[in-house]
């Protein structure tokens, strides 16, 4: 590669990583999964507590998306959230402990720098990833609405046998 384009590169690399959105997604991380708030949201009922996280980490995807303009990339990042919403959706408390364990922002935020690095292990498993990524990213989105009609013939029927 020409040393000109090296520079743009960098160039490239050095804005991106301090760019607003960078820091906002460092700061995202920190706090949703260092600080354990994605865990305590997740004590919200009815699965809005994990509908506020996957809104958070809204920002991870764009920035794969918008930002890196990495579809494979992309599919990942979605990949990650999607799992934590639906594990975090798990009756009777067991989603809320897997949320305080699971660190979905710390592994979108350690594939993006990885990506953006030029790491050759996160980019080859980004790119071997990507269509696996989307076929989970449909069964995900599936199992997230069977979980919701779960939850939801759950709450009908224990409402019928406690207040009938």
């Amino acid at each position: 590669m020409p040393e000109k384009e090296l520079k743009k590169k960098e160039n490239r690399k050095k804005d991106l990583k301090s760019s607003p959105v960078y820091h906002l997604m460092q700061k995202v991380t920190l706090y949703m999964d260092q600080y354990h708030v994605d865990g305590i949201v997740g004590l919200v009922p009815g699965g809005l507590g994990d509908a506020v996280s996957a809104i958070v980490a809204l920002v991870h995807i764009y920035f794969g998306m918008f930002k890196l303009k990495s579809i494979p990339l992309t599919l990942a990042l979605l990949n990650n959230v999607l799992r934590d919403v639906l594990m975090g959706m798990l009756p009777f408390f067991i989603g809320d402990i897997i949320d305080f364990l699971n660190k979905a922002h710390v592994k979108n935020m350690r594939l993006i720098d990885g990506y953006l690095n030029d790491d050759a292990a996160i980019i080859k498993d980004v790119n071997r990833k990507a269509w696996q990524s989307a076929a989970i990213f449909i069964v995900l989105i599936l199992a997230i609405a069977g979980m919701v009609w779960f939850l939801i013939w759950l709450t009908k029927t224990l409402g019928t046998i406690i207040f009938s």
